[in-house]
């Protein structure tokens, strides 16, 4: 149980046992599980782990998984093939994919979960150089009456969120839990 991801799933356990503060704010119900991106595919088979820690625990759960997001968004797209063609052209488009992402995310909500509940994101490194994860924490925080749980492959180090190899982080108000200590 030394490895980074059992210490990872041991801590988010640990926080999901505690009862949960009801004056949060949207933003603040946000928690990030932060893991290295070499992990992804191992942690990818380890989520339902997470699932059980939060079951457990008398909450329910829900999973988004939006890997596949910008693909199908693409293949759907009226000028797909224009852009495949000439990539640069679909920059000015990133926009409009984050903008639809986050609606149609918004949709898939169970409306039935409360503020007792989890909704859970997965995927999100797939987002890199397309949108901003901390955008679609924003639009979809509101949403969810719970914690919304993001799987976040990247690093986090005095309040400060970077997803993959990015520079540029953002501060943020969620919860950050880390395989280790920070």
């Amino acid at each position: 149980m030394s490895d980074r991801l059992s210490k990872l799933i041991k801590r988010f356990t640990t926080y999901i046992s505690v009862p949960w503060r009801s004056v949060l704010s949207a933003e603040e119900r946000a928690v990030f599980v932060v893991y290295h991106k070499e992990d992804e595919l191992k942690l990818r088979a380890r989520v339902p782990e997470f699932q059980l820690a939060v079951e457990q625990h008398g909450h329910r759960w829900q999973l988004l998984d939006i890997t596949d997001a910008f693909p199908k968004w693409m293949g759907e797209h009226d000028y797909s093939e224009a852009y495949f063609a000439e990539p640069e052209l679909l920059v000015g488009s990133y926009e409009f994919f984050a903008e639809e992402l986050a609606e149609r995310l918004k949709e898939e909500i169970d409306k039935t979960l409360g503020s007792n509940d989890v909704v859970a994101l997965l995927g999100t490194g797939t987002l890199f150089g397309f949108a901003s994860v901390s955008e679609l924490v924003k639009a979809l925080s509101p949403v969810v009456k719970g914690k919304l749980v993001v799987f976040f492959p990247g690093e986090y180090h005095d309040n400060n969120f970077s997803l993959l190899d990015a520079k540029d982080g953002w501060g943020y108000h969620a919860t950050a839990i880390c395989h280790h200590n920070e």
